[in-house]
């Protein structure tokens, strides 16, 4: 009798075994297979939550098909305790361990509000917007000018969420002066930005920042990005180029920033800016001149006159010889591997055509043409609108 129990028992321990081992496959299964969303959610996860309130929130916007499963796969792979503030972008079929390692991360949320302070050539702005997770685009919420006394109440919301994210956007052929103004109007950075930099010397691109990181801190972060991508591009350059050093070619790319907005023009505009530095012709080019007068402070805001043109100052490339002693905005990485690989060309003229870009020339005559039509479009212009 105690051989039959003993032989029952072992048999009841091996298939209890089994069971057990198939539950865990199972559940393994489950915990790492397609998840069953069919639609973008935004998982928002406030600080001080855990892992039993996520799965809740999970299941209940059908995410996971099982909270003990998922909070029972956090434990075993020791994610429990990393859990990380903010929303998360969940996509279709996302799996629940796949889920459980975006929350346990870290880094810069992915979904949910963002403030963006859009640093451009014409006007600084904060924007707030939201991602729409079905369609996987921003949808803007509120757009004002940067130091405007009337705040939306969506901004000073959003301002108040824990999960709230920042970015400033700057924008190609900005002035170092426009940059320095504007950070001061970002009221959730501190401190002074102290003295104004070197005009060429900050990247136009996209800074995440938090509250209470430091003006300073942001203008040397730009500061190194930009002087990253000189390097690289200067040792990237072509042969026999008119450009004596890494300095040159950055006047040259602000140049280039300020005279087309068109990508791709950008090498042919170079390239008559090459043609005629190895002409020796002057480079004649607006753009110059009103920095001249503005010293990068703000915009013109009008047409130049003709004594402007013939004044002299240091920057003024129709009365100077060569390059302007300095950039004349910041300018982005398109604009500075232009500067040093422009396109081939026998052109030294262009002019606006009317639909934002430019006619460009090889002779005088062929200039003066071009010239004659760019003034029947801009007369045309001024009728339609009296």
């Amino acid at each position: 009798m105690w051989r039959s129990l003993a032989s029952n028992m072992l048999t009841f321990l091996v298939v209890a075994l089994f069971l057990s081992g198939g539950v865990v496959l199972w559940g393994k299964s489950q915990y790492s297979s397609e998840g069953p969303l069919d639609t973008a959610i935004c998982l928002r996860v406030e600080r001080g939550s855990n892992m039993v309130r996520v799965s809740r929130d999970l299941e209940s916007q059908g995410a996971i098909s099982s909270g003990a499963i998922f909070r029972l796969g956090a434990d075993y792979t020791d994610k429990s305790g990393r859990l990380k503030a903010g929303s998360f972008l969940v996509q279709p079929g996302t799996s629940m361990e796949e889920i459980v390692d975006q929350i346990t991360r870290g880094g810069a949320s992915t979904c949910g509000t963002e403030i963006v302070y859009r640093i451009g050539v014409t006007r600084a702005s904060a924007q707030v917007r939201e991602l729409d997770p079905a369609t996987n685009r921003f949808v803007e919420k509120a757009d004002f000018i940067l130091g405007s006394e009337e705040v939306p109440a969506e901004y000073t919301e959003t301002r108040a969420q824990s999960d709230t994210r920042y970015r400033i956007a700057l924008a190609e052929g900005v002035t170092s002066w426009q940059i320095v103004e504007a950070l001061k109007a970002v009221d959730v950075l501190e401190g002074e930005p102290g003295e104004r930099l070197g005009e060429g010397l900050l990247a136009p691109d996209s800074y995440e920042v938090v509250p209470g990181t430091q003006r300073a801190a942001v203008l040397q972060e730009m500061l190194d990005r930009q002087q990253q991508r000189i390097q690289a591009v200067w040792q990237n350059r072509q042969a026999d180029l008119p450009l004596a050093s890494p300095e040159e070619m950055l006047v040259l790319a602000s140049i280039i920033e300020k005279e087309t907005g068109v990508a791709e023009e950008r090498g042919l505009v170079s390239s008559v800016f090459i043609n005629r530095l190895n002409r020796g012709m002057r480079l004649q080019t607006d753009p110059t001149v009103i920095y001249g007068l503005t010293r990068g402070e703000g915009i013109l805001g009008r047409g130049l006159r003709q004594s402007e043109l013939r004044k002299i100052t240091p920057w003024n490339t129709y009365v100077i010889d060569g390059l302007p002693p300095t950039p004349i905005a910041n300018p982005g990485l398109a604009s500075l591997e232009a500067a040093v690989a422009p396109d081939v060309s026998n052109f030294v003229f262009f002019v606006a055509d009317g639909t934002g870009g430019h006619a460009f020339a090889e002779t005088l005559a062929e200039h003066n043409r071009n010239v004659a039509k760019w003034r029947q479009i801009e007369a045309e212009r001024a009728n339609s609108n009296n």
